[in-house]
């Protein structure tokens, strides 16, 4: 069973054109990352898979829908998004579980009046990622590895199949975002957890249970499948740009040498 479908022939924003030629396709029982350099289009292919955007040519079907024939916001309902990009929009007073509660209805703020049992299952979201403590503080008061937790209890309130998650380790310390990388193999490991889809830049941050990787370098995929068959020497060194070494670092964890120009 197919989760997504995506088909960009193109994709142009205010006469740039971001991405072309990417074909991107997940199954079902699949966890992928998409790594690339900065401005390689992983932001903009987030936000077509999330629902926010659309391509300027091709086709895109998630969860069933297809991207012309169904209400858009209907569909971001079924689909978590965590990006440090949402932090600025929210409040600093607004309380954690009225952020977590905006997921419901996947907006910004509290936009209706909530039932005592979506209010339960806030909690119960924020109860998942360890957080459920953090549920009557302001975001405001939050260090970065709790607001991310809030962010993924958000993305979570909904029982989405889908997660994305898009750079959601930038501006965590080393420790947070081990913990952060521990709390996501633990949604994984959930009979009912959602697919996930991880943008990110750097190896360190793929966990173990991701099974595939799409690697796009200009705004075009470079490689895509299994994870072994993409993390490879060559395939780094074409998408970067540079003489890259691939580590295996044990556990299903990945790092990347990059060679020193006065080597």
């Amino acid at each position: 069973m197919k989760v997504a479908r995506i088909e960009v022939g193109s994709f142009r924003r205010d006469g740039v054109e971001i991405l072309r030629d990417v074909e991107w396709i997940i199954e079902s029982g699949q966890h992928w990352a998409v790594l690339g350099p900065n401005g390689s289009g992983k932001t903009s292919l987030a936000r077509i898979l999330g629902a926010y955007e659309w391509p300027s040519e091709g086709a895109v079907e998630v969860l069933g829908d297809r991207f012309g024939r169904t209400d858009l916001r209907e569909l971001r309902k079924k689909i978590g998004l965590v990006s440090s990009a949402l932090e600025p929009r929210f409040p600093d007073a607004e309380d954690a579980r009225s952020i977590v509660l905006s997921g419901l209805e996947a907006s910004i703020g509290r936009n209706r009046a909530f039932t005592a049992a979506e209010e339960a299952r806030a909690v119960a979201a924020l109860g998942a990622v360890g957080a459920a403590h953090l549920a009557t503080r302001p975001f405001g008061v939050l260090s970065q590895g709790e607001r991310q937790r809030v962010l993924i209890a958000r993305a979570l309130v909904p029982a989405p199949r889908l997660l994305v998650l898009d750079e959601p380790c930038e501006g965590l310390d080393p420790v947070a975002r081990e913990r952060f990388l521990d709390d996501l193999s633990r949604l994984c490991a959930m009979r009912e957890g959602p697919t996930m889809a991880l943008i990110t830049h750097h190896l360190e941050e793929i966990p173990p249970f991701v099974t595939h990787v799409l690697l796009l370098s200009g705004g075009k995929t470079a490689a895509a499948g299994p994870v072994a068959e993409v993390l490879t020497d060559a395939n780094l060194t074409r998408a970067f740009g540079v003489p890259c070494e691939v580590r295996g670092e044990g556990q299903g964890r990945y790092s990347l040498r990059i060679e020193s120009r006065g080597q």
